[in-house]
């Protein structure tokens, strides 16, 4: 690949006869309407597929090159890929179906033999296989014929033999129409700005990004195309976290943040206070909670920890923080089953100090809920748990200083907006966003990189590991009888079905059903409860603390119970339809068991699995760090699947593949930070168009808000 950089020094000779040339990426916005040979017809199909003008042609790259070396039917080995330049001989085909799939299938061949080529969900190719059509195709011959991976209309008398690129077709758009739009498009490539200030490119030895693009689309060779990508992945990567940093520093310094100083004897006593030792990573997030209070710029942080590892007693150290400056906490939870828990959690971590806090749901009486907003508006009441109702415009706050997020994907941008505005006036929050969730590293450096992030890894002393176990329904009787001797001896179990109730359109159990079913067979000496969302607050509440107290041996319960339910009793956990939910999920309804001292296990009924869930059911049998289990989905599943983050904000790169270039990520990402340390700010001019190339890229602005 050529124009690659380099570090050594240019003499006065090539610096003469070096080319200038001043990019002009006004260029890249002109429509594809421009283009020779392109109507409205053709650019209205080229907007529909995102082609609008010259730079999206740039950056719609080939999803393969096809090294043409063509080779005679006769020569293709069975089972082999191989291309080879044939000519219809039968006559034009119809589609025909067989269940979801459409075929269609046509007589080819050369000089040296023939075959049957087929397409598969292709219908609109048929009536381009008219007799006497040269085509040039790949794929592989099998018994039944040749089926075709690629294929190419080509002119009567093509020898074939290059190395092309294969784009992304559409119904309207042939792959070489597109190819040759991109090939005058590319003479245009000079004018992309170049993001990678040129220290940078030397010192990595980069191309230009322009001969990066062409040799990406046209390479002279089949090396050229994964440098290509590597060069153009990384500036990807890298203009990306340049966004991200910017538009972070920028939210800080929007508006200060209280400066709530250092910790006071009040919070010291606390933890004195506390039935055990806080672990290792509770104290480092209690050192990074107590940098970021003290830094007169609002703290941003996401606080990501294993199932049960203690992220309550940090997100309370941060509300009591607030108070003992002077200032009040809330804790905002997504759901009212889950604000309940947090409050049952605070009122015995904070036993011992008779701190008052209230709790604020949709569910509050009016009387009490009156009585709650006067006490937060004069300020004498500190701290409160709560729901959305936290964000109604009629909650004010005397002096809001920190708020904890739970779940914090669970909430739009706007709601966390609307908390964020609560603060003292002209000030901002603190906030801690908090989630049960393990997040890859890859995640919290794009769909979170504009937080700060604290791990907690360790789990509490007496924390028991939980086993769990893949159950057939072969299976199911001794399953069952392993729960009654848990129930004989005193213990509690959970079972969560998907469904609340049965539905015709939807398989599996639902939990009405089950729990009916069960108390009248399997568990019927024992006391069976229900509990999901659709159900009274006031119903729920019941339910809840039924089986906390003891009263209910088995819960048969929805996902409500995924987070924040702590029953040390409870020592079973029965999954049914396991195979309906991620890694990350199944790792957080586990952790509801095994918080006490008696060993504990989850079942998982894995019902009409597939392959791909079977594998994820499998990690969760045979991995029980969440971290890990977390880099596992990611690789499973793919980042868009990760907590639904294609509704929360991971960018659909166009070159970048993650999690594979994870290492790409994390070097782009220290040399922004690098850059950030030595310029303080990367508008310096010395980095010459950097943000100007990042904002094109991605339509970000820095001053846009952060969408957590």
């Amino acid at each position: 690949m050529r124009a690659f950089g380099g570090a050594s020094e240019l003499t006065k000779a090539q610096l003469r006869d070096a080319p200038v040339h001043w990019a002009r990426p006004s260029v890249l916005d002109v429509s594809l309407a421009a283009l020779k040979g392109v109507g409205p017809k053709l650019s209205e199909a080229a907007a529909e597929a995102g082609l609008r003008n010259i730079g999206d042609l740039l950056f719609r790259f080939p999803r393969d090159h096809l090294n043409r070396e063509v080779v005679d039917v006769a020569s293709l080995e069975p089972g082999k890929r191989g291309t080879v330049l044939v000519e219809v001989l039968g006559s034009t085909p119809r589609p025909f179906r067989r269940g979801k799939l459409t075929f269609v299938g046509v007589k080819v061949g050369d000089e040296s033999g023939s075959f049957k080529a087929t397409w598969f969900n292709q219908p609109w190719i048929a009536p381009k296989l008219v007799p006497g059509a040269s085509i040039l195709m790949t794929g592989s011959l099998g018994k039944r014929g040749f089926t075709v991976a690629e294929y190419e209309f080509v002119a009567s008398g093509s020898d074939g033999g290059e190395l092309v690129p294969v784009h992304r077709a559409t119904e309207e758009l042939t792959a070489k129409r597109i190819r040759d739009w991109t090939l005058r498009a590319c003479r245009l490539a000079p004018n992309v700005v170049e993001g990678l200030p040129a220290g940078m490119r030397a010192r990595r030895e980069l191309a230009g990004v322009g001969e990066a693009i062409k040799a990406m689309h046209f390479p002279e060779a089949e090396a050229d195309v994964e440098q290509a990508r590597e060069r153009l992945a990384f500036e990807e990567l890298f203009l990306y976290q340049a966004i991200l940093a910017t538009r972070k520093r920028a939210h800080r310094v929007a508006r200060p943040a209280p400066r709530l100083g250092k910790p006071e004897e009040a919070v010291g006593r606390w933890i004195d206070s506390l039935p055990f030792e806080p672990t290792r990573d509770q104290l480092a997030a209690f050192d990074d909670i107590d940098a970021d209070l003290d830094s007169g710029e609002p703290m941003q942080r996401l606080l990501m920890g294993e199932v049960g590892s203690g992220k309550t007693v940090v997100a309370l150290y941060s509300m009591l923080r607030a108070l003992e400056a002077g200032f009040q906490g809330v804790l905002m939870a997504p759901t009212e089953t889950l604000a309940e828990q947090h409050a049952i959690t605070l009122d015995r971590l904070l036993g011992h100090e008779a701190i008052p806090f209230a709790l604020l749901t949709g569910s509050t009486p009016a009387p009490r809920r009156r009585e709650t907003l006067e006490r937060l508006a004069t300020g004498e009441l500190g701290l409160v748990v709560g729901t959305h109702a936290l964000i109604e415009p009629d909650v004010r706050f005397a002096r809001l200083g920190v708020c904890v997020v739970d779940e914090q994907h669970r909430f739009g941008v706007r709601q966390r907006k609307a908390l964020d505005s609560k603060g003292v006036e002209g000030m901002a929050p603190h906030v801690l966003h908090m989630t049960a969730t393990p997040i890859p590293r890859t995640l919290s450096l794009t769909t979170y990189g504009e937080l700060d992030t604290t791990a907690l890894h360790q789990l509490p002393a007496g924390r028991r590991p939980v086993g769990t176990r893949l159950v057939e329904e072969d299976e199911r009787p001794g399953a069952y009888e392993f729960i009654r001797k848990q129930l004989r001896e005193g213990r509690q179990a959970f079972v969560v079905c998907p469904l609340v109730s049965e539905s015709e359109k939807l398989q599996g159990r639902a939990a009405e059903k089950e729990a009916a079913v069960l108390a009248a067979g399997e568990f019927a000496d024992f006391s069976v409860g229900v509990l999901h969302g659709q159900m009274h607050s006031t119903a729920k509440a019941e339910a809840m603390e039924a089986f906390v107290s003891g009263a209910t041996d088995v819960l048969v319960a929805t996902t409500v119970i995924e987070v924040g339910i702590d029953v040390p009793n409870a020592t079973v956990m029965v999954i049914e339809g396991a195979e309906r939910y991620g890694i990350s999920q199944l790792h957080q309804l586990r952790g509801r068991v095994g918080r006490g001292e008696h060993d504990s296990l989850c079942l998982l009924f894995p019902g009409q699995a597939g392959e791909l869930a079977r594998k994820r059911l499998q990690a969760v049998a045979n991995e029980r760090d969440g971290f890990k289990l977390a880099e596992v989905d990611l690789v499973l599943r793919g980042a868009g699947e990760i907590l639904g983050t294609r509704q929360h904000g991971l960018p659909r790169f166009a070159v970048a593949s993650l999690p594979d270039d994870t290492p790409t990520l994390v070097a782009a990402r220290d040399e922004v930070l690098a850059l950030l340390r030595e310029h303080g700010s990367l508008e310096d001019a010395a980095l010459g168009p950097l943000l100007d190339a990042a904002r094109r890229r991605f339509g970000a602005d820095a001053s846009d808000p952060i969408p957590l």
